[in-house]
């Protein structure tokens, strides 16, 4: 372990910015420095602790994957590279799947080429995935989604203010362009973008709401492959499920019927050749970054420099870097572990993560606005908690696929080919409850509510999160939050909903559940009521849960940081008392510097807050902040208490 570095303490103050008063917003008085200074990389649609920390973990597994020997990481690797031999191909690659679409001339093989290309990864018009049955999570059931859509959400479809119609526009501009590419002529590319606008258009606007879409009653709908083909029966389900490998189920889990009744019209409405255009342009969607230079530049033209204001596609390295942790990634995580995570790090986080379940009991046992009985039931649901720090106890296998040199777009498909029917197979056994969603050199974190768990990647386990050298005010402030934040999942206004084994069950009394929904419901006014670009605002009932978490994570890391200091005894560091010390630290692991376009973006279809009122938010309700820094009637994040939100 490095020895710590004279004066250093985890919190550079040159980061702050003494014009402004931290009293009207402590995020900017926090960060004002760091923000003026720092300049974002062209490549890059922000850039802040999360970014800042994932691009030096990818210079890490740059050398990792440079040096590897194991054929997975090798071949996928040297077939992103070799960009000679992908511009020499062209759009060859991707020509047969088009020729299937072409060759089709009836409803009965366009639903057999339905079943293949989500075999293959191109879920249009809709989804399925494997997961755990909501109201009984020790079984896994195949889930239907809605999808289709070339845009990130259904808005920007149905909406006519300025953002939504400019990338509207743009995609309009995207499909002609990108149809071209593939050998339309501009008669054709119009048509393709009428289609193709058209069908998608009429699949938005059957589409649930992102805010509904959140809510787990409103997706839950078990069906048995009867009921799902008199709901929707255009399509021959008990064979389409045979022919993606989930032959015999006997009961699906429908997330929109709604969707699904629209979808099941327009497979007998539309006619065949719309179906052929339109499928023809997600093939070509889907593909475009696995191809030659003229593809992969109509892509970042479009989903990276439209939607997020990107200036500068991401260099090879980092590109393929990612197709290798997109499909090989729990073998990059081994080597990444071995040589990046030390021991020691587990071995703390493990008792930081024991001190934060030992506050947030005492915080629940201490509420009140909440019953004994379902105190008790949240205790329980605490306890059985299960947490996984840093990487699995056991390794995603990846036998029987098989990745050359020199086919980089036959790896990516056969791969998601590999991926698709390991998920299917999932149908079958029980739930793997050691399995991890993300692979340990992801800077991330989850909460999944039918595992009742939290998931800690070794990746976010560095600063500004953690860092054994930094005052334990940073730390706590950091990971202690995240941690804290991920706990409260289970807790936010959808997390609640299911209890300690991870079943969807109500596990409160109604008067609890009004206080509770009452109290959420200040939250949701205080992100309405914030805009992130002129025109453009928050959507409180979307960011409810991760403003709930925010909150959460606050008040037990530093109910957590209290405790320790009875321990530890208090100091004064560079003029700032520790809860000074604390609360900069809390300010620091959010700060971002982003493109408007990509504000915006995430305002319209993120359930994650704008990264100023993730640290304003949380600190205007909290009152040990007002303390520390004599917040009073008139500063700017001053709220009164009959409108501060304390729930957790």
């Amino acid at each position: 372990m490095k020895k710590q570095r004279t004066g250093y303490w985890g919190f550079d103050t040159k980061s702050i910015d003494g014009s402004v008063r931290p009293q009207d917003d402590f995020y900017r008085y926090a960060n004002g420095g760091w923000l003026k200074r720092a300049k974002m990389p062209a490549e890059e649609s922000r850039w802040g602790s999360f970014t800042m920390l994932r691009y030096d973990t990818e210079r890490q597994l740059k050398k990792l994957v440079a040096g590897a020997t194991e054929p997975l990481v090798k071949h996928i690797h040297r077939s992103a590279l070799d960009m000679a031999t992908r511009n020499k191909r062209g759009i060859k690659p991707v020509v047969p799947i088009l020729q299937k679409i072409d060759a089709v001339t009836s409803r009965a093989e366009l639903q057999k080429l339905l079943e293949y290309l989500h075999v293959i990864g191109i879920n249009a018009p809709w989804a399925e995935f494997v997961d755990q049955d909501s109201k009984d999570s020790s079984k896994y059931i195949l889930h239907l989604w809605q999808g289709g859509l070339g845009m990130p959400e259904r808005d920007y479809y149905l909406i006519n203010k300025p953002e939504q119609k400019r990338v509207r526009d743009a995609y309009m501009a995207h499909i002609k362009r990108l149809s071209k590419l593939a050998g339309a002529s501009t008669a054709e590319a119009e048509k393709v973008s009428r289609v193709v606008l058209a069908m998608e258009t009429r699949l938005a606007k059957a589409s649930m709401t992102k805010e509904d879409t959140r809510d787990p009653e409103k997706i839950y709908h078990k069906m048995s492959p009867a009921r799902l083909q008199k709901h929707v029966p255009a399509v021959h389900w008990s064979a389409f499920f045979a022919g993606i490998g989930a032959k015999g189920v006997p009961s699906i889990i429908v997330g929109q019927p709604k969707f699904f009744k629209e979808l099941g019209r327009m497979l007998k409405d539309t006619p065949l050749e719309d179906w052929k255009v339109y499928l023809r342009w997600h093939t070509l969607n889907g593909s475009e970054s696995m191809l030659s230079e003229p593809f992969i530049k109509e892509n970042f033209d479009f989903y990276a420099r439209v939607l997020a204001g990107v200036k500068k596609m991401k260099p090879l390295w980092r590109r393929a870097l990612a197709a290798v942790n997109g499909t090989v990634g729990d073998v990059v995580g081994r080597l990444y572990i071995k040589t990046h995570f030390p021991p020691a790090a587990k071995r703390e986080m493990d008792i930081l993560v024991g001190d934060l379940f030992a506050v947030y009991e005492r915080r629940i046992k201490n509420l009140d606005w909440m019953s004994a009985s379902t105190k008790r039931k949240a205790i329980r649901k605490l306890r059985a908690m299960h947490r996984k720090i840093a990487y699995p106890k056991k390794w995603k296998s990846y036998r029987g696929l098989v990745v050359k040199s020199d086919d980089y777009f036959g790896n990516m498909l056969r791969s998601s080919e590999h991926e698709h029917y390991r998920q299917m197979k999932k149908l079958k056994k029980p739930v793997d409850r050691d399995e991890w969603l993300m692979t340990p050199q992801t800077v991330n974190a989850y909460f999944s509510a039918n595992m009742n768990e939290i998931v800690f990647p070794a990746a976010i386990l560095q600063w500004p999160f953690f860092d054994p050298r930094a005052d334990d005010a940073v730390n706590y402030a950091g990971i202690g939050s995240v941690i804290g934040h991920e706990m409260t999942h289970g807790f936010d206004d959808q997390g609640a909903k299911f209890d300690a084994r991870g079943n969807m069950h109500n596990w409160w009394s109604a008067r609890d559940k009004r206080n509770f929904e009452k109290k959420s419901k200040k939250l949701v006014a205080q992100a309405d009521a914030y805009e992130v670009q002129p025109g453009v605002a928050m959507s409180g009932q979307l960011t409810l849960g991760e403003n709930i978490a925010d909150l959460g994570g606050l008040a037990i890391a530093y109910d957590a940081y209290q405790k320790h200091l009875h321990k530890t005894g208090r100091k004064t560091i560079a003029g700032l008392t520790p809860e000074e010390r604390f609360f900069l630290g809390f300010a620091q692991m959010e700060r971002e510097m982003a493109r408007p376009e990509f504000v915006k973006m995430q305002a319209l279809t993120d359930p994650h807050a704008h990264a100023p009122f993730r640290i304003n938010g949380p600190l205007s309700n909290f009152e040990p902040f007002y303390r520390a820094f004599k917040l009073k009637k008139g500063d700017t994040l001053y709220r009164p208490v009959s409108s501060r939100a304390q729930i957790w």
